[in-house]
């Protein structure tokens, strides 16, 4: 969710909380609220819920400054960060440009943004930085689609978080949701049982609500007619137990205990969670 004014923003927060979400994240675009500002004016309403970022672009950030700005948010919200890390594509290329930083290609990108979760976590685990993070290990989320990040998610992540799927069940067509969680599975190795699978749900429609708000899905689809988005994993549509047993298959079949839910689909999906507890 994006910030408008305090006063929204925090009734936005409040309303997520008591709707039954476990995590409130925001994104890290120019053009919006910084981040972490934002999730501190959310943690002054907010008792339970987590906090995090989805995704902070650590092409634009010195894993010093990043460290700083995550602890510093971890410790005085008692240990509610929950930090998701990307490294930025082609969709916002304009963020590097205004801030004068070289676009680099995919390759350099991910390099850097494993430099930056190794220094990070040195830095939250030495007792010397300050601020000090008030959880031991602050979780960190890594999301993408393509193999070489995916790939460095298993190697990194706690939580590795998959996007832009395509529509079908084959296993060995790419892109499809069987497809890249074969191959998370393979890169993962001996970690992945330490690691938890997440998900984003781009638009979802309860029967009788109308067609889900599709705003999203075509930034990430741009070739798909409303027919075929209808069929993308991500997107759901149907009754409250029919969305509900959707989710449930994904988590028993492919293991996905972590759905984050875009802004268009937050109110829709509420009527979701109590089913999948």
């Amino acid at each position: 969710m994006a910030p408008v004014s305090r006063a929204e923003w925090q009734a936005a927060a409040r309303q997520v909380e008591a709707w039954g979400y476990d995590t409130l994240l925001v994104p890290d675009h120019l053009g919006m609220v910084a981040p972490f500002p934002a999730l501190m004016a959310a943690a002054d309403v907010t008792e339970r819920i987590r906090l995090g970022t989805m995704v902070v672009n650590t092409g634009l950030w010195r894993p010093a400054m990043l460290a700083r700005d995550a602890a510093g948010v971890d410790q005085l919200t008692d240990g509610r960060l929950e930090l998701g890390l990307g490294a930025g594509n082609d969709m916002f290329r304009g963020d590097f440009e205004a801030t004068g930083l070289p676009y680099h290609g995919a390759r350099q990108r991910i390099e850097f943004m494993e430099q930056t979760v190794t220094q990070l976590r040195g830095l939250f685990a030495d007792s010397d930085h300050y601020p000090r993070p008030a959880q031991q290990h602050i979780p960190i989320l890594i999301a993408g689609q393509g193999d070489r990040l995916l790939a460095a998610a298993t190697r990194h992540a706690d939580i590795v978080g998959i996007s832009g799927v395509r529509p079908g069940e084959s296993p060995t067509e790419k892109g499809t949701l069987a497809e890249r969680i074969a191959y998370i599975e393979k890169a993962a190795g001996d970690r992945l049982p330490r690691i938890e699978i997440n998900m984003m749900i781009i638009a979802a429609a309860i029967t009788g609500s109308g067609t889900p708000d599709f705003t999203l899905a075509r930034f990430f689809y741009p070739d798909l007619s409303d027919d075929e988005l209808l069929t993308v994993p991500g997107i759901l549509h149907g009754t409250v137990d029919q969305m509900a047993d959707t989710l449930r298959h994904y988590r028993e079949t492919y293991g996905i205990t972590y759905f984050t839910v875009a802004p268009p689909a937050v109110q829709a999906f509420a009527e979701v969670i109590a089913r999948i507890r």
